[in-house]
């Protein structure tokens, strides 16, 4: 069984510099790595999902400077 750690929009928000609204946002427009479902009010995000999304947008920074 592999460990996918979960983390709160809050803990996501800090890793990415991006505000709780700028991250609902980019959820629903599919730009952002979905939400797990905990509660009817509490939604968490898998860790290696955010990591790998940060890692693209460097990815995509280092490509368009080449």
């Amino acid at each position: 069984m592999e460990d996918h750690p979960l983390i709160s929009i809050k803990q996501a928000s800090a890793l990415t510099s991006l505000s709780r609204g700028a991250i609902n946002i980019m959820r629903r427009q599919g730009m952002f790595p979905p939400a797990v479902q905990l509660g009817e009010k509490r939604i968490a995000f898998v860790r290696s999902e955010v990591d790998q999304w940060i890692r693209e947008r460097i990815a995509a920074r280092v490509s368009e400077a080449a």
